[in-house]
């Protein structure tokens, strides 16, 4: 009873946090990845796509693609429709239209090392290697979004082969960021000019969102009140981990999800292990051409 009233009044306050628990619509369109995988630069370079006269900044990026993990439930359901949200989260069968962001998990355990850091989720004295134990093992404060290959497999395995699904690599979006952004467009339901593409992605820039980082840490919420010294928005490259992790942590992470990784194009480092997965599972990468109207 008395957690049934909380639920309302944090509610009806604004103060929850909508997680899982928002009220998903059928024209929703969901920007989903596991943590540290690009998700926010991609929230940028579409929020920068679909709105070229505004003024793209993490001082309104909740308001243009609100995330599920810092906004309320009330906030969310006063989003204008139809609504491109961002979310972390496993697999949900309401998500009817979905862009998965996936990225080599070597440098998400990199990147997640920095932000936990960050965060003051893990003390400086924890060392990589303990941290990527544990993040193999998900024991992490983060755990209610699946490890790596659990949010991943959740996802692809079970909408792999759908045409509402899109499969975006960060690599192949480091590599050609205008090539995967029209896909994306297109996925949307829109077809960009190459001018307004090539904007989007100038706008989206590392550089540029690193000083909006530097003039507006202290206004987004995700930024607000956590470490100045170690920044949110990391260096934006592929394979740093070469140059971090032991070779026994990046065994541990081969040996957890190797068929996952090989299944994603991703090289693999150590042993190779052969693929497991069950017949029909595959994970279709082409562009979706759904695109009609332009803008």
């Amino acid at each position: 009873m008395l957690y049934g009233i909380k639920t309302v009044v944090t509610y009806l306050l604004g103060t929850d946090i909508a997680g899982r628990k928002f009220a998903v619509y059928p024209d929703d369109s969901m920007l989903v990845s596991y943590p540290r995988s690009g998700n926010t630069w991609t929230r940028f370079l579409i929020a920068n796509l679909l709105h070229p006269d505004a003024d793209v900044s993490f001082a309104n990026i909740e308001r243009l693609i609100p995330d599920t993990s810092s906004q309320s439930s009330r906030a969310l359901k006063r989003t204008p429709r139809p609504r491109l949200i961002k979310t972390h989260e496993y697999f949900d069968h309401r998500y009817r239209k979905v862009i998965y962001i996936v990225r080599d998990p070597r440098d998400v355990a990199v990147s997640y090392y920095n932000f936990q850091r960050k965060y003051r989720q893990v003390d400086d004295s924890c060392t990589m290697e303990r941290f990527v134990e544990d993040f193999v093992r998900g024991r992490m404060l983060s755990a209610g979004w699946g490890s790596w290959g659990e949010n991943v497999g959740s996802w692809i395995s079970t909408r792999g082969e759908s045409p509402d699904f899109l499969l975006c690599r960060y690599e192949d979006m480091l590599g050609d960021p205008v090539r995967e952004l029209a896909r994306i467009a297109f996925f949307l339901g829109i077809e960009p000019s190459q001018t307004l593409l090539q904007q989007a992605v100038e706008r989206s820039s590392a550089d540029r969102m690193r000083k909006l980082e530097n003039l507006q840490s202290d206004q987004w919420v995700a930024t607000k009140g956590h470490r100045k010294d170690i920044p949110f928005i990391g260096v934006a490259t592929s394979g740093g981990w070469r140059n971090v992790l032991s070779e026994k942590s990046v065994l541990q992470i081969e040996e957890a999800w190797g068929e996952w990784m090989a299944k994603l194009d991703y090289e693999l480092a150590g042993r190779r292990r052969p693929l497991m997965f069950p017949p029909g599972i595959g994970v279709s990468r082409q562009p979706l051409m759904a695109g009609r109207s332009k803008i």
